[in-house]
């Protein structure tokens, strides 16, 4: 048994997560939201990746970025290393992709902020 907190909603509920049953039973959550979230959590937990990259003629020197969508919870260091060193040119548009298809997932890196050309 697993005990955690959903983040699906602010209520955050305090569940537990029996993983050694099949079908995985969750107690605690007030909503399916939240059996969904257990569930899933337990077995193969993912979460959206948020990071900068630096703007090389931009008005500002970095741009916020984040996943299109979850990843592994295990790939998110390897999935950090593809930005190290990471120059984009301005200008940057919000969703502009900035590193595709993140090991074959189909989640992107994009960013979440314009950057101008500097004047």
């Amino acid at each position: 048994m697993k005990e955690m907190i959903c983040i699906c909603c602010p209520m955050g509920c305090r569940l537990k997560v029996y993983d050694d049953q099949d079908p995985i039973r969750v107690e605690g959550n007030t909503c399916a939201r939240g059996a969904k979230y257990g569930a899933e959590e337990a077995v193969s937990p993912k979460r959206v990746v948020t990071a900068t990259v630096r703007v090389r003629g931009g008005e500002i020197a970095m741009a916020s970025v984040k996943t299109s969508g979850a990843i592994a919870k295990s790939s998110v260091f390897d999935a950090l290393a593809l930005l190290k060193g990471k120059v984009v040119d301005a200008p940057v548009r919000e969703g502009d992709v900035i590193v595709g298809n993140i090991f074959g997932t189909g989640v992107d890196f994009v960013a979440t902020k314009t950057v101008e050309k500097a004047q």
